[in-house]
């Protein structure tokens, strides 16, 4: 699986957010963060930016939904123009179903994990998914310090996948940094969520191109990548 970098702007100007989603034209995926002050303890944007960010950018836009109730939500972010949508396992009454939705109506699915929730009760929803997002710190800011607690549980994910010989992806999110990107590669992920990283830094784009040179040669050098096309 290449590996895909998407910058998040929860760590952007978001005075110049097309601005700001032009200066990393060569990611993969923008991240948007959508934050309701109850699940998280943060309030971001909602369906209205994510709207307006699609008519700016022609990269595709990566929603991960820290919310209450995304089985009710979820949806419109699809008719707003999001490619994949996030809801958390933590807050979904029936993942199932609304993966299905999400696919049904185009997008990509996908299940993010705090860091104290288990994946293994959720081997057999796997098949149901797009990417499974292993979140690296606890949701709700950004700029907070990576979790390596939370390799363990990565490695344990990617063998999961493997076990079923699914073609899912695996994100990581949160303190994905040129100093911790590596070890997520080489722990099983090839989806990487970078905020401060790349949009502290002087130039962006240029970041972007650094982080994946770092996550592909990590990758390279990974004992779950033997055998990958």
């Amino acid at each position: 699986m290449a590996v895909q970098i998407n910058p998040s702007i929860l760590s952007a100007d978001f005075a110049h957010l097309a601005d700001e989603a032009a200066a990393v034209s060569g990611a993969d995926w923008l991240h948007v963060d959508v934050m309701d002050n109850h699940f998280v303890p943060n309030l971001t944007l909602g369906v209205p930016v994510v709207e307006s960010l699609r008519r700016a950018t022609d990269t595709p836009l990566d929603c991960h939904l820290m919310i209450e109730e995304p089985d009710r939500w979820a949806p419109a972010f699809v008719d707003a123009g999001a490619g994949s949508v996030t809801f958390h396992a933590e807050a979904a009454a029936a993942p199932v179903r609304l993966a299905r939705e999400l696919r049904a109506k185009g997008a990509r699915a996908a299940m993010a994990l705090k860091p104290a929730t288990p994946v293994e009760p959720y081997e057999d929803l796997l098949p149901e998914l797009d990417m499974l997002l292993v979140m690296t710190v606890e949701p709700g800011f950004g700029g907070q310090a990576f979790l390596d607690i939370m390799l363990p549980k990565v490695r344990r994910t990617r063998e999961l996948i493997a076990k079923h010989g699914l073609e899912l992806w695996l994100q990581v999110d949160g303190g994905v940094s040129a100093e911790t990107i590596e070890r997520c590669a080489e722990a099983g992920a090839d989806v990487f969520v970078a905020g401060s990283a790349v949009y502290g830094a002087e130039d962006p784009a240029a970041a972007v191109r650094a982080l994946r040179a770092r996550a592909a040669a990590a990758g390279e050098r990974a004992a779950w990548t033997a055998g990958c096309p």
